[in-house]
C-alpha cells in the first residue's frame, strides 16, 4: 500500500471515529416568566426576544467551549437590533457576540471535553437577574437550578436595578474576585450558596456546582422554572385576596 493511500485511509478512519464519538447538542430556551426576557447565547445563537411562554431552539457544534446562555431584562431595541438592556446587556445589540454585563444569571457549558463529557453549570459569579434551570433532556437526568427570589432579598450593598450584583462587581478585591487564583467562600458567597445550592457562588466553587453528561445530550434552559412561576402566582393571588377583604 502506498504512503498516500495509507494516509488517506488513516485520515478517513480518524474522521469517521470523530463523528461517531462526538455529537452536536440541541438547546431549547424557554421563557416561563410572566414578563418578556431577551435571551442571549454565545458563541452560538446570538439573541432573541422571548415573550412569556415562548421558546427558542438551536444546535451547538461538538467541542464548543466557553458557551453561555443568559437572560436579559428591561431591553429596548430598534428595527436594526440596536438598543440596550437594564441587565445582561451585550454591547447594545440584540444578537450578542460578547458576554453580558453584570448582573446576570448565567448557564455555562463546554461540550465533548474529557472522556467525551459535556460540562455545564449555573453561575452567580456575575450576579443574578432571573431565576433559571439548566437541565439535560436526553441521555442524562440531573442538572442545576436556581429558583430563589434573590432580587427581592439581595443584600443592600449588592443591589442593582433589575438584579443583584456579585460582590466582585461591587468591591473588585481579590477576596471576592479570586484574581490570585486562590480564594475561599465569603459571607456574600455563602448567601448566594444558601439561596441556590446548585450554582457557582464564587469562582472556586467547583465541588458542588459542576455537572456532567455524556456528549450528545440535549439541554433545556428555562427562565422562571415552573416552581418559581407557581410561587409568583400564589403571591399574586394572596395580594388579590387581601385587597378584596
Amino acid at each position: 500500500m502506498s504512503f498516500s493511500k495509507s494516509l488517506f485511509t488513516s485520515s478517513f478512519l480518524f474522521i469517521a471515529l470523530f463523528f461517531t464519538t462526538t455529537n452536536s447538542a440541541d438547546f431549547l430556551i424557554r421563557n416561563n416568566c410572566p414578563y418578556t426576557v431577551w435571551a442571549a447565547s454565545v458563541p452560538v445563537g446570538g439573541g432573541r426576544q422571548l415573550n412569556s411562554g415562548e421558546q427558542w431552539t438551536f444546535t451547538v457544534a461538538p467541542g464548543t467551549t466557553g458557551g453561555r446562555i443568559w437572560p436579559r431584562t428591561g431591553c429596548n431595541f430598534d428595527k436594526s437590533g440596536r438598543g440596550s438592556c437594564q441587565t445582561g446587556d451585550c454591547g447594545g445589540v440584540l444578537n450578542c457576540t460578547d458576554y453580558g454585563q453584570p448582573p446576570n444569571t448565567i448557564a455555562e457549558y463546554a461540550l465533548n471535553q474529557f472522556d467525551n463529557l459535556d460540562f455545564f453549570d449555573i453561575s452567580l459569579v456575575e450576579g443574578f437577574n432571573v431565576p433559571l434551570e439548566f437541565v439535560p433532556t436526553y441521555m442524562c437526568s440531573h442538572g442545576p437550578s436556581c429558583t430563589a427570589s434573590i432580587n427581592r432579598q439581595c443584600p443592600d450593598k449588592l443591589r442593582a436595578p433589575g438584579g443583584c450584583n456579585n460582590p466582585c462587581t461591587v468591591f473588585k478585591t481579590n477576596e471576592y474576585c479570586c484574581n490570585s487564583g486562590s480564594c475561599g467562600p465569603t459571607p456574600y458567597s455563602e448567601y448566594f450558596k444558601q439561596k441556590c445550592p446548585d450554582a457557582y457562588s464564587y469562582p472556586k466553587d467547583d465541588q458542588t456546582s459542576m455537572f456532567t453528561c455524556p456528549g450528545g445530550s440535549y439541554y433545556r434552559v428555562v427562565f422562571c422554572p415552573l416552581k418559581m412561576v407557581t410561587v409568583i402566582a400564589v403571591r399574586i393571588r394572596l395580594v388579590t385576596q387581601k385587597s378584596i377583604h
